[in-house]
């Protein structure tokens, strides 16, 4: 199938490893100029930026602080700027500090909110007015089962990706006139560096709870977040596409 991405120009955020890396190798082998955004280094994503570059599609490194709106704002406006156009965002930033809620202090509650839930809105808003400009756009935003079911010691994950859920239907309803489709995935666990430093038996109770007896692998929600960016799904939107294998059921 082909997505109708060629020469589309994409700005992942949190896409120098996990499931922001995948997604980012993903548009570059559909034909997208890939600008990755990230918190750490540009050594930290060179792996991703190789692979975007093999597909024979250009790519860039930018490290900001997602809680940052101006830099959000400054970012978007340089590679919409640097490639005479803005057509997709993905936004896959996101941490974890987990605690019992009468255990969670402020300063967690605060960071995870922020990054997860804060930033996301920092980075859709920058690209929005240049995606309605267009109109046409993609928005994917990367949140999680535990946003729609709650997790036991994940009041902050949970609230921010309910949060972001309820911020990508909002958008959806904004831009939709525009040509601007906005959806967010919904993963269960996820094999990523987030994930390993969990327990082996919380990992192979997320697999058990799964009807196709394994977690996630990043490749398992590129793929969905690379349709929903294509033309074949230009009547999604407002959708949120649980990536779990029957976890969440």
């Amino acid at each position: 199938m082909d997505y109708g991405l060629r020469d589309r120009v994409a700005i992942v955020v949190g896409g120098a490893v996990g499931i922001g890396a995948a997604a980012t190798v993903a548009l570059a082998r559909e034909g997208c100029h890939v600008a990755v955004v990230d918190r750490s280094p540009a050594t930290e994503g060179a792996g991703t930026v190789r692979a975007v570059e093999s597909a024979g599609r250009r790519a860039r490194y930018f490290m900001a602080d997602v809680r940052d709106a101006a830099a959000a704002e400054r970012v978007v406006a340089e590679i919409a700027a640097a490639e005479g156009r803005l057509d997709i965002l993905v936004y896959s930033a996101g941490i974890r500090a987990d605690a019992v809620s009468w255990k969670m202090t402020s300063a967690q509650w605060d960071e995870v909110i922020a990054v997860n839930l804060t930033g996301c809105f920092h980075w859709n808003r920058a690209a929005a007015e240049r995606l309605r400009a267009r109109e046409w756009g993609r928005i994917v935003n990367v949140a999680s089962i535990n946003g729609i079911r709650g997790k036991f010691g994940q009041s902050n994950y949970a609230a921010s990706k309910g949060g972001m859920i309820a911020l990508t239907k909002t958008l959806a309803r904004e831009l939709g006139t525009k040509g601007v489709t906005v959806n967010a995935v919904a993963p269960g666990m996820v094999r990523t560096a987030m994930t390993a430093s969990l327990p082996a038996n919380v990992l192979a109770d997320a697999a058990a709870e799964t009807l196709v007896g394994r977690i996630g692998e990043p490749e398992d929600c590129a793929s969905a977040i690379a349709y929903l960016c294509s033309e074949g799904a230009r009547h999604v939107t407002g959708h949120v596409l649980k990536i779990d294998g029957g976890q969440y059921l």
